[in-house]
């Protein structure tokens, strides 16, 4: 593969300078077949902006279809299949809308109107370990149901009781483990409109949080976007929170038993499903996507939103606290004046 690269950017290279008629005297079949197949998808899109002639050969569908079932295979599966071929690029739309993580969540949340929520919601959602894939499935998502739109919004992946084995081992040293889990673990949530033809990815790829829960002592592994949105208080950030339920005993494998998507405000409470599709479709169709910059800016900004929660909520204390004061006093002097109307 390197020096498939090598071999296309010194075409380039001399393609840029006098002789650019290299690159075409080198037959299409090679260039697609020994060279673009063996591209990962930033590489096939840097190599299509190079000059019209790779243009043409990497905007091959086929060509993209094989990466994407490489990047997610969740997408192999057939609902997906036909929903994409639907697309106005197939799967380069794909790889345009969920390949980076969304990164604007402010620009997009008071310059337009409300979008109205679609009938069905895609998910395909691939969790990889050290490269490889270990979990990938697809769920089917109604949004026209009054129990979904006036219920917190919650897509479940997994099926009741299914327990699903990873190639990860508990080990006792629990700080190093948590550690190996946040560098080695990946996964992809990509939601799907197919009535716009839109896909945004709503996980941040690499995890913000891995912990113990303190009763059941289940690893929670969370995934988390932070996003502009229109609840029904205010235009305020709300947080997309993939969390992943893993079980287990110290020398057994790891296996997943819950993975859920759910959104939350910054009072800590749940966005509803009317109001959290409405989020969703103004990021999928506004919201800019960017490679993330560094591993840990996820990370940051998920604790950031934390302690914006926590301001909030110490705030509301104080205020509620001030509050009681006063209702105390004037309690007390109301208590006072009633005694001395009565004459005691």
């Amino acid at each position: 593969m390197v020096m498939a690269i090598a071999s296309i950017e010194s075409t380039m290279a001399s393609s840029s300078s006098s002789s650019s008629s290299s690159i075409l005297t080198m037959h299409h079949d090679i260039i697609h077949t020994h060279i673009l197949t063996r591209l990962d998808a930033t590489t096939l899109a840097s190599t299509a902006a190079t000059c019209s002639h790779l243009r043409h050969l990497c905007h091959d569908n086929h060509l993209w279809q094989k990466t994407a079932a490489t990047t997610w295979p969740s997408l192999l599966y057939p609902t997906i299949c036909h929903v994409i071929s639907t697309f106005p690029n197939g799967h380069r739309s794909i790889f345009s809308d969920a390949f980076h993580t969304l990164h604007q969540y402010s620009s997009y949340s008071n310059d337009h109107r409300p979008l109205p929520p679609p009938p069905e919601l895609i998910s395909a959602v691939d969790i990889h370990y050290k490269g490889k894939p270990v979990f990938s499935r697809i769920r089917q998502t109604k949004t026209e149901k009054n129990m979904f739109l006036s219920s917190p919004l919650w897509i479940e992946i997994m099926e009741p009781n299914e327990l699903v084995p990873m190639p990860v081992k508990f080990v006792r040293k629990e700080e190093e483990w948590i550690k190996h889990l946040e560098d080695n673990l990946y996964l992809s949530w990509i939601l799907i409109d197919p009535t716009r033809k839109r896909s945004m990815n709503v996980s941040s790829q690499k995890p913000v949080s891995v912990r113990r829960h303190w009763l059941t002592r289940d690893v929670e592994i969370l995934f988390s976007v932070i996003m502009a949105g229109e609840t029904r208080r205010a235009t305020e950030m709300v947080q997309c929170m993939v969390k992943v339920t893993c079980c287990g005993k110290v020398g057994g494998e790891l296996h997943v038993r819950e993975v859920n998507l759910v959104m939350e405000d910054m009072d800590g409470g749940k966005v509803s499903g009317k109001e959290g599709v409405g989020i969703l479709m103004k990021a999928m169709e506004f919201g800019e996507r960017k490679k993330v910059g560094g591993e840990g800016e996820m990370k940051m900004r998920f604790e950031r939103f934390l302690n914006l929660v926590r301001e909030r909520r110490e705030m509301k204390f104080r205020r509620k606290k001030q509050w009681d004061g006063f209702s105390m006093v004037v309690a007390f002097v109301v208590c006072v004046w009633f005694c001395y109307l009565a004459g005691f």
